[in-house]
């Protein structure tokens, strides 16, 4: 297997992707192929010590910045880190690509680059959310602020599929975010979708509610991605606030400290588990090829994390699954 890591994508770069890519090459024997500007990148790393970690250096001359918009900066900056790394993919040079870079341009350059799944009218981000009962997978989370029922019934399908293949659930159980369970509530598009999630041979459960999402009732949440932003950004919020309010009560008084002390290792377990940089990143699920985006703020560590999810995504082979049931799901219901 060989992945390609965007070196211009987080906020720091390209520190952490060079330190990531060393990890991956020296504790996992992965081939990293690094796409960026090479002045930048040498800069940090020599070029003697990236080959001895047989760590490939592909050179990009033009930076996306996480400011720029999608289409103007692929025009004006054809020779940019994520579109020559999605080019390796495409030629078969690679199996997989990832950047904690811009989302937008992400998306862009692989749908102009690797293109749509036959069947997908949007691709999806999705993020994997911690639950009361492990972890749930929702999408879209930011690429389709406008959606059309059909768009939710291919997120459904989609996400079911890696619920399945890559958390390991067996007939996951899918829902629609809404603001109430009875069928007839929310907007047009809720109602709309929910008749058409019915008909379509997945394990749909009907509408839930948000506190029924962190409950843990659904293995897939299907919404538009200008609720699944908002939702994900809130919920990233809140888990930060409560922990730093806790931190905040511990550190108060001496007898808070030593309390503290007690539950030391709870804390961290439940620090770990609301922590982005434990999954590390989310494919773009509906591109024809493994598309990988992590969170700007990554650290090396959160780096590394996606790369893992990312060989258990080409292991299993993730969009030739969903290619298959696109086509048995969609052509059945056609």
């Amino acid at each position: 297997m060989s992945i390609v890591l965007d070196a211009m994508g987080s906020d720091e770069n390209p520190k952490p992707e060079i330190e990531a890519a060393k990890i991956m090459a020296k504790d996992y024997n992965e081939k990293i192929i690094l796409t960026g500007n090479k002045d930048v990148i040498f800069q940090h790393a020599s070029e003697s010590e990236l080959a001895e970690l047989s760590i490939e250096i592909v050179h990009a001359e033009d930076i996306l910045e996480m400011g720029d918009k999608a289409i103007k900066s692929a025009q004006q900056k054809p020779n940019n880190s994520m579109a020559v790394g999605l080019k390796l993919v495409k030629d078969g040079k690679a199996d997989a690509f990832f950047t904690a870079g811009n989302t937008g341009a992400a998306m862009f350059n692989s749908l102009r680059i690797l293109g749509r799944i036959k069947n997908v009218a949007r691709p999806a981000l999705i993020a994997t959310i911690p639950t009361m009962k492990g972890s749930t997978v929702i999408l879209d989370i930011g690429a389709n602020a406008d959606c059309r029922p059909e768009f939710l019934q291919q997120f459904a399908i989609m996400g079911s599929v890696y619920a399945e293949k890559m958390l390991g659930v067996t007939e996951p159980a899918v829902g629609l975010l809404n603001n109430g369970e009875e069928p007839g509530k929310g907007n047009e598009l809720a109602r709309n979708t929910y008749e058409l999630l019915k008909q379509t041979q997945i394990k749909f459960i009907g509408n839930i509610e948000a506190k029924e999402l962190f409950a843990g009732k659904a293995n897939v949440v299907v919404m538009d991605g200008f609720t699944g932003n908002v939702l994900l950004k809130t919920a990233e919020a809140s888990a930060k606030m409560l922990t730093d309010l806790l931190k905040q009560g511990i550190l108060s008084s001496p007898v808070n400290k030593l309390g503290g002390m007690l539950i030391k290792g709870t804390f961290r377990n439940v620090k770990a588990k609301l922590d982005p940089n434990e999954i590390g990143s989310a494919p773009l699920l509906g591109i024809d090829g493994l598309s990988f985006v992590g969170h700007g703020r990554s650290t090396a560590k959160g780096l590394v994390s996606g790369m893992k999810l990312i060989q258990n995504a080409i292991q299993v082979d993730l969009v030739g699954h969903i290619r298959a049931e696109l086509q048995q799901k969609l052509s059945v219901e056609g």
